[in-house]
């Protein structure tokens, strides 16, 4: 047994520690260098059992694709934009209550937008003439009508109406609810001599897509749920050739997530449909597509009208409206737009405990403050025993030495004798890592909790933090804004990572520097190199660290002085700094 065997089972909870903390610099590195990938633009085109497409054309500003035709406004509490009638697409959206930064002159976010325009992002909902049809039906080029004078609100839906001249009246019913969910009533009266047979549809396209994230925390592309399994499309896995992903199914939905909005098509749960995620480039530009296209035609008999339904949300992830609107749609497994990661049995109640505390007390940052001293209470059992069991092994180092000194040429005996001054005291080098195994996934489920939920973004904490989401503004390297310059991000170590940096390194010296000069080397840095690493993350995370930090400090103290263990910390602390480290004096 090496002579440092004892002191290394005495800090083996401070090694696995360092460890596990070490693979965040992984997660560092991708947050400050994530790989982006720009998603090109376009148009599909349209055939009599796909989605009808617009032709691909210059692009054009926001407000000259807006102004091109005749449009109906939408205004509720939480949206605001228009409908166009040129091919009823709702291509116009403004989530009210979010805008682009924490700055309260700062626009609002633009969810929709018009073919042709930088970032398009639009969705059609109607019908396609089965295989055989000669009638004219409406297209993406088709103005239909509305009555003078309409607004599209929660109260007062918007009906359209097209004739097509040939005896077929199609009429659109567009209803605004549960905030972010348009319902679309479909219609199709006959008045010809013959049946006419219809193939429901709707389709979500995007044009320019921005600069992705592509963090691992959180998935964004183009999603859906068919026969009850969730179904991910990454853009490069259709971007290339016969990369389009065609599935059957009945009920489910369909759409494109980003980090914290989402767009989707929720076909009528009895139509038995086929899913498409699609890309197709035509010229320069390029296009993704989901759509939903029924499998069956619809008869329309002579002289007789067909009405079916279907659904787009089109809004923020927020928790609670997802939730209701599966519920209340009765939409399968409507609650898989949020990713909740590989572990929702812990990311959900995470948040769960964060929505219900900051109820309380009004503020996500006190919310996260007062969830760990939660957490902390919860594992107090099992940390108390875990600290009972490291300040019994401190106290035994006198015997333990003592046995290296009767044995000091044979490491087997020494092992041995260790193992049953252990067993005879009923203590366990092992105990102490308990407490850290189980606090990892804890971190993890509000690392994912804060990244991907849209309730903490710009979550305002106090002072400078003004967005739970983003990292701390500011930086020592700077003086916290008081030198006149901006640093590079991976220098922005403020308050917070500082305070984190300093509880972990006090944590550390209640126990006295480890004789093995690589690990008290290691200890020394590893407070540094997580102060750098954590420095970039969401000021929320670095906020519950340090926190969780100080909790602990006191935690493991009181349990130590409990149980009559000597606490040094002025000294462990001298002892760390190798030019204030006591000089031992020779006989």
């Amino acid at each position: 047994m090496n002579p440092n065997n004892n002191q290394m089972n005495q800090n083996l909870p401070n090694l696995i520690l360092a460890m596990v903390l070490s693979t965040l610099i992984i997660f560092g590195w991708q947050y400050f260098f994530p790989q982006q990938v720009v998603n090109p633009v376009g148009q599909t085109q349209g055939q009599s059992t796909t989605a009808p497409a617009a032709v691909v054309a210059k692009p054009v500003t926001r407000d000259e694709a807006i102004a091109a035709g005749p449009r109906i406004q939408i205004v509720s509490p939480e949206l605001t934009g228009s409908v166009n009638l040129t091919g009823a697409r709702l291509d116009d959206l403004h989530l009210v209550g979010y805008r682009e930064t924490v700055k309260k002159d700062s626009a609002t976010i633009s969810l929709l937008t018009p073919s042709g325009a930088p970032h398009a992002y639009f969705a059609d909902h109607g019908m396609l003439p089965a295989a055989g049809e000669t009638l004219k039906f409406p297209d993406g080029k088709t103005v239909w009508t509305a009555a003078a004078g309409t607004t599209l609100t929660p109260e007062t839906p918007l009906v359209l109406t097209y004739d097509n001249g040939s005896g077929l009246i199609f009429t659109k019913k567009i209803s605004l609810s549960n905030k972010y969910l348009f319902t679309m009533e479909h219609s199709v009266k006959n008045n010809t001599a013959l049946t006419t047979n219809i193939v429901p549809y709707a389709r979500v396209q995007r044009q320019d897509l921005p600069q992705i994230q592509n963090i691992w925390v959180f998935y964004e592309g183009m999603l859906g749920v068919q026969n009850g399994k969730l179904q991910e499309v990454k853009y490069d896995a259709v971007a290339k050739p016969n990369g389009k992903v065609e599935t059957p199914s009945i009920g489910g939905w369909i759409g494109f997530t980003d980090n914290y909005w989402a767009t989707t098509i929720i076909p009528d749960p009895k139509v038995e449909y086929v899913a498409g995620y699609k890309y197709e480039k035509q010229g320069e530009r390029d296009s993704y597509q989901v759509d939903y296209i029924s499998k069956v035609a619809t008869p329309v008999p002579a002289g007789g009208v067909i009405t079916y339904t279907d659904s787009l949300f089109a809004g923020p992830k927020v928790v609670r409206a997802i939730s209701d609107i599966g519920a209340a749609k009765n939409i399968e497994r409507f609650d898989l737009m949020l990713d909740w990661g590989w572990f929702p049995y812990l990311t959900k109640p995470m948040f769960y405990m964060l929505e219900f505390a900051n109820k309380w007390v009004g503020n996500f940052g006190l919310a996260i403050m007062l969830v760990t001293v939660f957490v902390k209470l919860l594992l107090f059992p099992l940390a108390n025993k875990s600290y009972a069991s490291m300040s019994k092994m401190k106290n035994l180092q006198p015997q333990m030495e003592a046995i290296k000194a009767a044995h000091p040429d044979d490491k087997m005996k020494q092992q041995q004798e260790v193992m049953e001054l252990y067993k005879r005291e009923k203590v366990s080098p092992l105990a102490g890592c308990l407490p850290v195994l189980i606090q990892i996934p804890i971190f993890f489920a509000l690392y994912k909790v804060i990244y991907t939920t849209i309730e903490l973004r710009h979550a305002p904490f106090f002072g400078w933090i003004q967005d739970l989401s983003a990292p701390d503004p500011t930086s020592m390297f700077n003086l916290f804004g008081l030198l006149p310059f901006s640093v590079p991000t991976i220098l922005l170590i403020g308050v917070f990572p500082l305070l984190m940096g300093v509880t972990m390194w006090v944590q550390m010296r209640l126990n006295p520097t480890p004789p093995d000069p690589v690990q008290a080397m290691m200890f020394n840095w590893m407070p540094v190199i997580f102060t750098f690493t954590l420095g970039g993350f969401p000021a929320g995370l670095v906020i519950y660290w340090a926190w969780s930090n100080f909790l602990s400090i006191i935690q493991q103290a009181y349990i130590m002085k409990k149980h009559g263990t000597k606490i040094d910390l002025l000294g462990n602390m001298r002892d760390s700094i190798p030019f204030l480290k006591k000089k031992e004096v020779k006989a």
